[in-house]
């Protein structure tokens, strides 16, 4: 399969590869030049963001930092030295950061993370920035204090991939914040091949119900990806436009809740047997949905007007999506 006509080969290499041995975590050499190539997230941002943010780089390719030498760090300070400006460059974190506070990262950025890296406590924020990869980064328990393990907020052309999120439920909802927030008006955001779980408010997309004049421009896609042991926010999504498909979701309290005009296409997605919701409205939000196992649940969210999306794209079945979601999500590249 690819996910758009212009998937490279290592891309197609690498999923076949996954397809072929779905029981056991298939570790994937990457490269760190490897531009986004899926969704919204491949840089093809609205006429809306590109006129009313001219001081980013406008709809080009998300490549993040490109060519750039990469250069690999191992201490709080110098990851949040080597991320700042908006020339182009490639960090890789090596090995297991400690702290309790959030890194903003510039534009032009590919924030990488090496096998077996850890941000303990270390959020990432993606504010105000263009043209951002995170790929193969795990973050665990970053306190509400802090803020969210990643937060992305008037930004353009992120892609987020192999991501590991997590916390735990041992505490309560408001001990720690979300896992993956997407607000404030961003635009051409891609999630990709990444595991949340172990959390209480997962990924909330668009900031509140009073900023619709801000995150109606919101355009977000969510693929391959692993949602597991979550109470909320699988994902719940404001205002903007959603396209979620060929994801799993395990062991939730609660499924996609699409709200406040959000309008949303939901394509072969799995859910675990006995979800009560898995697709939902509350305050008028819409949903388009087909191929979907809602593992017995009912989507009862009204139907949309969201029956395609601007780029091209071929689906798994949606029996070929367990397997290949719980064998590549996750922290599963090596650069």
């Amino acid at each position: 399969m690819k996910f758009i006509s212009s998937v490279s080969l290592l891309t197609a290499i690498q999923i076949l590869s996954v397809l072929a041995a779905p029981q056991s975590k298939v570790v994937k050499r990457a490269s760190t030049d490897e531009a986004a190539t899926v969704g919204y997230g491949a840089g093809y941002a609205s006429s809306h963001w590109c006129t009313s943010k001219l001081v980013f780089t406008g709809c080009s390719r998300t490549t993040g930092g490109g060519s750039a030498t990469a250069v690999t760090v191992s201490s709080l300070e110098d990851l949040k030295a080597a991320v700042e400006g908006d020339e182009e460059k490639v960090i890789i974190i090596d090995g297991t950061i400690t702290g309790s506070e959030v890194v903003k990262v510039g534009s032009n950025t590919s924030l990488l993370g090496a096998a077996g890296s850890l941000l303990d406590g270390v959020g990432v924020r993606v504010i105000d920035v263009s043209n951002v990869i995170l790929r193969n980064l795990k973050i665990s328990k970053v306190l509400a204090e802090a803020g969210d393990a990643i937060g992305i907020q008037a930004a353009s052309k992120v892609w987020v991939d192999h991501v590991d999120l997590s916390s735990d439920r041992d505490h309560d909802k408001d001990y720690y914040d979300g896992l993956l927030d997407i607000t404030h008006g961003s635009n051409a955001v891609t999630v990709t091949s990444s595991k949340l779980y172990d959390h209480w408010k997962a990924s909330l997309v668009g900031h509140s119900d009073n900023n619709g004049a801000e995150d109606t421009a919101i355009t977000v896609t969510y693929g391959l990806n692993l949602f597991q042991n979550l109470n909320s926010r699988t994902p719940s999504f404001r205002f903007g436009t959603g396209h979620i498909f060929n994801n799993v979701f395990d062991d939730n309290n609660d499924g996609i809740n699409t709200r406040d005009e959000a309008q949303l296409l939901v394509e072969n997605n799995v859910w675990s047997e006995g979800t009560d919701k898995p697709l939902y409205s509350t305050d008028s939000g819409y949903a388009v949905a087909t191929g979907n196992d809602f593992g017995g649940g009912e989507d009862t969210a009204p139907e949309g007007t969201l029956t395609s999306v601007s780029y091209t794209y071929d689906l798994l079945e949606t029996d070929s999506v367990r397997a290949a979601v719980e064998a590549d999500a996750g922290q599963t590249l090596t650069f």
